[in-house]
């Protein structure tokens, strides 16, 4: 999602709130609860040891996220692991050089995708084939029977270097937040096929700050990746919001990887950094989202109500008594 939704669309982002909360307390946080207190060695929890953390290093920035409240515990480092482009092997080297001006397109689902399945390698083999620029595709398993001339596959490619290269001009991913800083580090546009976790809402965010085109991994076709590939290479508002994307990230006092070295020491200087963590930490949940307040006060205030209601039901009667014995007299 975004920070600019429709009613419709926040109603679907509350029901993926609930649903995943639900999802994970059910079922993730029971084995997370279990391994944390085997590691630890004494009954614990997740919740209980991720309060305990004096800071937290979120590997995003302003770049990527929407602007939101941070605590003062917090500090967004994303991008720590990004650097300028080194040389690339001769023989890749030779192949990228080969593009002449039609440039290169980086291919990388990452890796903990190993292999695909014969008809979507077949499917993407096929779109690449059609397009004038040379690709590189991290790839391992089964040579696709459409791969094209153009198209070479690689079992590792130095990915940080190849986006960094003068001659890229486009990054296909699957949207992990490693690839997409490296990417917003050297001002590529992407073309984004999230598979799973976090790099749904990556590509999202991606694609409503105008410098990615999503596409549904099982449902797309060899046109839909041959028209997104086209686009994001020859719209010039796909590369110039990833050139902007990568001004605000470069545009820091300090880099990331020294923010983060700062608070690490930071931590050990003090001795922890109790001072920046929130009392909440130490509330249950009733306490945080103030309902015993809540009910306290709608306790009184019924309270009262049942006072003043009692008070006129009374005082109507004695009036309704005195009218009586008037009519008696």
């Amino acid at each position: 999602m975004h920070d600019q939704m429709t009613f419709i669309e926040r109603v679907k982002n509350m029901l993926y709130m609930i649903y995943f909360d639900f999802w994970f307390e059910s079922f993730n946080e029971k084995r997370w609860n279990q391994f944390y207190s085997e590691i630890l060695g004494r009954p614990t929890t997740l919740s209980e040891t991720m309060a305990k953390a004096d800071f937290w290093l979120i590997r995003t920035y302003w770049d990527l996220e929407f602007p939101r409240p941070s605590l003062p515990n917090v500090d967004f480092v994303g991008g720590l692991h990004c650097r300028p482009a080194n040389p690339l092997p001769k023989e890749m080297e030779d192949f990228v050089q080969s593009s002449g001006e039609n440039g290169v397109v980086v291919f990388s689902l990452g890796s903990m995708v190993g292999t695909l399945n014969e008809e979507r390698a077949n499917v993407i083999a096929s779109a690449l084939a059609q397009i004038p620029q040379k690709v590189l595709w991290r790839f391992d398993g089964k040579k696709p029977d459409t791969l094209g001339p153009n198209t070479r596959l690689y079992k590792w490619i130095p990915q940080r270097d190849l986006l960094g290269h003068s001659k890229t001009k486009a990054f296909i991913t699957h949207g992990g937040t490693n690839g997409i800083y490296e990417a917003i580090y050297h001002g590529i546009p992407m073309v984004g096929i999230p598979l799973f976790a976090d790099q749904y809402d990556n590509i999202s965010h991606m694609k409503f700050k105008g410098a990615a085109i999503r596409l549904d991994f099982n449902t797309m076709s060899s046109t839909d990746l041959l028209e997104a590939l086209n686009k994001v290479i020859k719209d010039p508002s796909y590369k110039e919001n990833a050139m902007r994307l990568s001004r605000i990230h470069h545009d820091r006092p300090v880099k990331p990887l020294d923010r983060a070295v700062f608070w690490i020491e930071f931590v050990m200087r003090h001795k922890g950094a109790k001072h920046l963590r929130i009392a909440a930490h130490d509330l249950s949940w009733f306490q945080y989202y103030s309902l015993d307040v809540v009910g306290f006060l709608l306790a009184c205030v019924a309270t009262v109500i049942f006072i003043i209601t009692k008070c006129c039901l009374f005082c109507c009667q004695m009036f309704a008594k005195t009218g009586k014995k008037k009519k008696g007299e």
